[in-house]
């Protein structure tokens, strides 16, 4: 029994896995590091010895000044306002459509569902225009409308549920027929449950390309009020110049460093909580059966 555990287990990996993934780990969390260190020396010391960091230098000066010259903490909260609600409307509707398209028959399915993935073809620069003009004949140009609305339902989303929610066995929502529950209630209390790996790499995906959307929000907003984390971080170093008479090159390194670093810190914790849950999802939705 302990031989066929073992053998079904697989081959346990080896020193050099080890050690190739050690490398690896340092390759991608480097960066991270630097970038963090670096917000907290002296601009001068960022330029004059970028790769050393010591930690008796070690200040928050750079984060101060950014929040004095660059408006960023209302950056952050329109986009967490903007994350929350549109993640929140894509999370409820396209399960929905995702599991009318896997469990229901109707006239048109496999047409409309084709002209569905269509649609994914379509580069966002193409859509940027029509969108725009839309948003500006219902008098929505620089509301927070027109940074949720549009793309919180997508063709990607859809596509995800459905390919997830196709594997759930018909026999369990036959039994929930059987038991006199309302399709709704089908899918409430037997589907979701079923797919919560899915729906938690969903989540996951949606937040990140909410959070890092950049094109978007920068032409359909063009005050301050409404600009999201992104916009208002590829403006920064104008705004550190503009705002600092006689500001020079180390410290808009600084303050740029300690901006970025701010911006990241939301996407690695939510990855680093729902790494397990974004992994089994990701598995469980490419394969089927």
């Amino acid at each position: 029994m302990g031989k066929n555990s073992r053998s079904l287990a697989g081959p346990r990996p080896g020193l050099m896995q080890y050690l190739l993934l050690a490398g690896l780990a340092v390759l991608f969390v480097y960066p991270i590091w630097w970038a963090i260190s670096s917000s907290l020396k002296p601009p001068a010391e960022i330029i004059r010895d970028p790769l050393s960091f010591s930690p008796g230098s070690a200040t928050l000066g750079n984060y101060r000044a950014m929040f004095h010259d660059v408006p960023i903490g209302t950056g952050f909260l329109n986009t967490v306002l903007v994350v929350a609600v549109k993640g929140a409307m894509t999370m409820f509707f396209c399960p929905l459509a995702g599991y009318a398209f896997a469990k229901y028959r109707f006239p048109g399915r496999n047409l409309l569902f084709g002209v569905l993935m269509l649609t994914l073809m379509l580069p966002t620069l193409v859509l940027i225009i029509p969108l725009l003009l839309e948003m500006s004949e219902l008098g929505w140009v620089n509301t927070y409308q027109a940074l949720i609305l549009p793309g919180s339902i997508d063709a990607f989303s859809i596509f995800w549920m459905r390919q997830t929610i196709a594997a759930v066995p018909d026999e369990l929502l036959d039994a929930g027929r059987v038991d006199g529950a309302s399709e709704f209630g089908i899918f409430a209390r037997i589907v979701l449950p079923v797919i919560r790996p899915g729906l938690a790499a969903l989540g996951v995906l949606t937040a990140m390309n909410v959070y890092n959307d950049f094109v978007w929000p920068v032409v359909a907003v063009n005050d301050e009020r409404h600009q999201t984390l992104q916009v208002v971080l590829s403006t920064l170093a104008q705004n550190v110049t503009g705002n600092r008479i006689g500001a020079d090159f180390a410290s808009v390194w600084g303050e740029l460093l300690a901006a970025g670093s701010i911006a990241m810190l939301p996407v690695l914790v939510l990855f680093v909580l729902l790494q397990r849950h974004f992994i089994n999802g990701i598995l469980a939705g490419s394969v089927k059966g």
